[in-house]
């Protein structure tokens, strides 16, 4: 059973931060949409396969790994609600703060 992938407003915001950073640091917006490319690839896998992602230590949460980048997301009965896009190259407490 393929599920509906939701974003939340955060991760929503976070997919573009990362855009911004990468269109702003390379003064182009190439890398940006090869990421974004990739995240389709992944979110459409996880949709067909949502156990494919690794465990957390919270309930029906899991994660990608993508890149740098992890997609962090919860299973429900029909959706696959994405909760963030976490760049692994930050501090890992701030990740567990704004989760817990």
């Amino acid at each position: 059973m393929v599920r509906k992938i939701i974003w939340t407003e955060r991760a929503h915001q976070d997919r573009i931060k990362i855009f911004t950073y990468w269109n702003d640091r390379n003064l182009s917006n190439i890398y940006s949409k090869k990421l974004q490319i990739l995240i389709k690839e992944s979110l459409n896998l996880i949709s067909k396969h949502p156990f494919v992602g690794q465990l957390t230590d919270m309930q029906n949460v899991r994660t990608k790994v993508l890149k740098d980048y992890l997609i962090i997301y919860e299973i429900t009965l029909n959706e696959i609600v994405i909760l963030t896009i976490w760049d692994c190259r930050k501090n890992p407490q701030d990740l567990n703060r704004d989760l817990g």
